[in-house]
C-alpha cells in the first residue's frame, strides 16, 4: 500500500503547488468564465430590452387604430335629390353618387350647429362639413340602396369623422401641427372639442378595422383589414390542405422507405438548401411558374397559397423527418418483432408517436408563411383591392390582400394616419403568431407519448 503524506502542505511544497491555494492558472480560468457568464447575461439583457424597445414602440403607435371617432348626424334624406322620380325603383336608386349625397351632410352639420349654438368664429358651413370623413357619403349612398323606403325620413347615423379629427383625440395632430396643415385648421379642432365635450363626438371601439375594406389616400380613418384577413385565412387553408400531407408523406419516404444511395442523399441536400433559400426567389418562381406560364390570375389567393406551400414545404419535411427519428427504433423492431409489416409499424406506431413534433414543425411552418411578404409582392398582391373574394373554391381565383401586404402598403402612403394602421395590422398580425404558436405548445403537450 502506497503512504500519502499526511501533511498536504507538506506534498504541495514538493510539487510546487498547493489544493489549498489557488494557483494562477486555476485564477485565470475563474476570470475567463466569469467574463463570459457577465457577456452572456449582457447578450440576454440586451435582446430583452430590444424586445421592450420593438413592442413598446408597436404597442404606442398602433394601439390607437382600435378606438375611432364618429360624430353623431341627424341626416334628412331628401327626396327631391335622392328619388327625383318618386318610384323608388332600383335602377333609378343606383344612380346615386356621393356628390349627390355630400350636400345633405353638410345640411345636416349646418343645422346641428344652430341648433346647438356651436357657430365657431372663422369655421364656415364648408368647415364645418370637413370635421366628417370623406367615407360618409359611400356609408349613406349604401344604406340609401338598402333601406329605398326610408327615403324621406331623417335618420339618425354615427359616421366616421375626418382623419385630421381623429388624429387629433389620439394625440397625433396638435393646435401647432393644425395652423401649418391645410387639411385642417385650430378653429375646426375647437369646434371637434366642443362637439366632444357635448357627447356628439365620442372615441369608441374601431370594429370596422377588423371587417373594412382598404381605404384611399384620403380617407385612412376609413381603412381596414377585412380583405386582408379574409385572403390571408384563404391563403392559409390552401397551404396547410397540400404542404401537411405533402411534407408528411415526403418524409416518410425518405426516412423510412427509400434506399440510402446519391440520389437520396441529392435530394436531402436540396430540401435542405431550399430551406434557406430566400423567400423573394420563391416569389419569382411563383410570377414565373404560376402566372406567366399557368395563366393563373395575379393578386388571387390561390397563387400565393402555391408559393406560400412551395416556401413551407422545406421546414415541414425537415421537422417531420427529425420527429421521425426522435422515436426509438426498439418501436418498429417490437412491431415487426410481433409480425407487423413495415407500413403498419409506422403507421400505427411510429407516426403517432412522432405527431407531436410533426404538428409543432407544421404550425410553425405556417406562421412563417403567414408572415411572409416578398413572395407576395411579386405576384400582384400588393394592388389595392376593396371587393371582398367570394366564398370557396370561387373566392380562391379572386383578388385579394393579405395581412403582411396591407402592412407594406400602409407604411408607404405619406399620411401620418396609416401608420397607426400599419402599427395596428402588425399588433393583430403578431396576435394570429402568437394564437398559432401556443396551438403548437398545447398539441405538442397533448399528443406528447413518453416511453
Amino acid at each position: 500500500m502506497t503512504d500519502f503524506p499526511a501533511d498536504h502542505s507538506a506534498a504541495g511544497a514538493a510539487t510546487g503547488r498547493s489544493l489549498l491555494k489557488v494557483g494562477e492558472r486555476t485564477r485565470k480560468r475563474n476570470a475567463a468564465e466569469k467574463r463570459f457568464r457577465m457577456l452572456g447575461l449582457a447578450a440576454v439583457i440586451f435582446g430583452l430590452l430590444a424586445l421592450v424597445g420593438l413592442m413598446g414602440s408597436i404597442l404606442s403607435n398602433g394601439l390607437s387604430s382600435f378606438n375611432q371617432t364618429y360624430i353623431a348626424l341627424d341626416v334628412y334624406l331628401d327626396p327631391a335629390k335622392l328619388d327625383k322620380n318618386g318610384n323608388r325603383a332600383p335602377e333609378d336608386l343606383s344612380k346615386i353618387t356621393t356628390f349627390t349625397i355630400q350636400p345633405l351632410i353638410k345640411t345636416a352639420m349646418q343645422d346641428m350647429l344652430e341648433q346647438r349654438g356651436f357657430a365657431a368664429e372663422g369655421v364656415n358651413a364648408k368647415e364645418a362639413a370637413a370635421l366628417v370623413s370623406k367615407e360618409a357619403p359611400a356609408d349613406l349612398r349604401r344604406f340609401v340602396l338598402a333601406n329605398p323606403d326610408q327615403i324621406g325620413e331623417t335618420i339618425s347615423f354615427d359616421l366616421l369623422a375626418s382623419g385630421r379629427i381623429d388624429g387629433y383625440f389620439k394625440g397625433r395632430v396638435t393646435m401647432e401641427s393644425a395652423a401649418l396643415d391645410r387639411n385642417i385648421s385650430p378653429e375646426q379642432l375647437v369646434l371637434a372639442d366642443r362637439l366632444k365635450d357635448a357627447g356628439i363626438m365620442d372615441l369608441r371601439f374601431n370594429w370596422s378595422f377588423f371587417t373594412a375594406p382598404d381605404a384611399s389616400d384620403t380617407r385612412p380613418e376609413a381603412a381596414g383589414l377585412g380583405v386582408a384577413i379574409l385572403g390571408s385565412a384563404y391563403m392559409m387553408l390552401i397551404v396547410l390542405a397540400l404542404s401537411l400531407p405533402i411534407g408528411v408523406a415526403a418524409s416518410i419516404y425518405l426516412e423510412e422507405f427509400a434506399p440510402k444511395n446519391r440520389w437520396t442523399d441529392l435530394i436531402e441536400v436540396n430540401i435542405a438548401n431550399l430551406a434557406a433559400v430566400p423567400s423573394i426567389v420563391f416569389g419569382i418562381l411563383g410570377l414565373a411558374l404560376f402566372i406567366n406560364f399557368v395563366g393563373l390570375p395575379q393578386s388571387a389567393p390561390v397563387v400565393g397559397a402555391l408559393v406560400l406551400t412551395l416556401m413551407t414545404l422545406p421546414t415541414i419535411i425537415i421537422a417531420t423527418r427529425a420527429a421521425l427519428k426522435a422515436v426509438p427504433p426498439s418501436i418498429r423492431d417490437a412491431a415487426l418483432g410481433i409480425g407487423a409489416s413495415k407500413m403498419q409499424a409506422i403507421f400505427h406506431h411510429v407516426l403517432p408517436l412522432a405527431a407531436p413534433g410533426i404538428l409543432t414543425g407544421a404550425i410553425i411552418g405556417l406562421a412563417q408563411a403567414l408572415g411572409e411578404t416578398a413572395p407576395l409582392l411579386l405576384i400582384g398582391m400588393v394592388a389595392f383591392v376593396r371587393e371582398y373574394p367570394g366564398a370557396p373554391p370561387e373566392g380562391f381565383f379572386d383578388p385579394a390582400s393579405a395581412l403582411p401586404v396591407q402592412v407594406y402598403n400602409w407604411t408607404q402612403r405619406g399620411d401620418p394616419a396609416f401608420i397607426e394602421r400599419a402599427s395596428g395590422a402588425i399588433i393583430v398580425l403578431l396576435v394570429f403568431l402568437v394564437i398559432m404558436n401556443a396551438v403548437a405548445i398545447l398539441l405538442r403537450r397533448r399528443f406528447e407519448r413518453r416511453w
